[in-house]
């Protein structure tokens, strides 16, 4: 009878946050500022989380099973209102970033307009595309565990909600 073989086991690998950056209806200005805080903290988090989605990032995302989605923008369209809640579904936290997402201005800004204050070439976006009526941030549509305030987004309130959440699933 033949010996029985031991196999090594790699290490089991340390356990990182997996996280998505999400953008709707805004200008963008939190994603430029996500850039420069990863370009700035890169050797601590590149061992603490796994960036599963963002497009801005990344050519193959997965937005399923997320420890915590992070997302920017207002939501202005029936199709935002679905995939929202679908982020929603696969994320143990959601973190409205920004003015938009928070309380959707500047971008529901347009809410407000008067019908003669609406050109052809607004109507003609509004007839023609996916738009809602009025535009709504994120906490209209689905539950909001954190925000981070501001046009850009703070700085250190983000790295302090990263770090909350890092501490939470036991990460530091």
């Amino acid at each position: 009878m033949a010996e029985p073989q031991i196999v090594p086991t790699a290490p089991a690998a340390k356990k990182k946050a997996a996280i998505g950056w999400f953008s709707f209806t805004c200008c963008e200005d939190n994603t430029g500022l996500f850039a420069e805080i990863l370009n700035a903290n890169y050797d601590t988090w590149k061992t603490l989380v796994d960036i599963k989605y963002c497009r801005q990032l990344r050519t193959k995302n997965d937005y399923h099973n997320l420890d915590v989605a992070f997302v920017e923008g207002a939501i202005s369209g029936k199709e935002e209102i679905e995939f929202l809640k679908d982020i929603r579904l696969n994320a143990k936290f959601v973190v409205a970033v920004g003015s938009c997402a928070c309380n959707g201005l500047p971008s529901a800004s347009r809410n407000d307009l008067k019908p003669d204050q609406i050109d052809y070439r607004q109507r003609f976006h509004m007839c023609h595309f996916d738009y809602t009526k009025d535009v709504h941030p994120i906490g209209d549509y689905i539950i909001v565990d954190d925000k981070v305030k501001g046009c850009p987004m703070n700085a250190n309130m983000f790295i302090a909600a990263v770090m909350k959440y890092l501490k939470l699933m036991g990460l530091v």
